[in-house]
């Protein structure tokens, strides 16, 4: 089996999922970000393939940026600027070959994260 990585966006203070949210993935390397791709969520808040196929897969630190701005600015009316999350960063390191699942569940004030299945 080739490992891969998948994501999710939920959005836990509408308790629904979050459509339109642009995520970068980036391979890490000391102090060098390499973007490697980029994607948005779909209606069910899931991208339409995997961020990271098995064809790109390779064991390493990795960082998730989940753009979230726009998609709260436009979900809650009630936002001060600057918002307390706009951009989240989430790094994590995949060390075999395997099926990464890191999703964000997603409120205006807050985030959590896990490695799903």
């Amino acid at each position: 089996m080739s490992g891969y990585l998948t994501t999710h966006v939920l959005d836990t203070a509408r308790g629904c999922p979050a459509e339109g949210i642009k995520i970068a993935l980036y391979r890490i390397s000391g102090n060098t970000h390499e973007k490697i791709a980029e994607t948005v969520t779909n209606a069910d808040g899931r991208t339409d393939s995997p961020i990271l196929p098995a064809e790109a897969f390779t064991a390493g630190t990795y960082e998730l940026v989940f753009f979230c701005g726009d998609y709260l600015r436009a979900t809650q009316s009630d936002l001060d600027e600057p918002m307390f999350l706009d951009g989240v960063p989430i790094r994590f390191g995949m060390s075999e070959d395997a099926h990464y699942h890191v999703p964000l569940l997603l409120s205006p004030f807050g985030y959590s994260t896990y490695r799903g299945s």
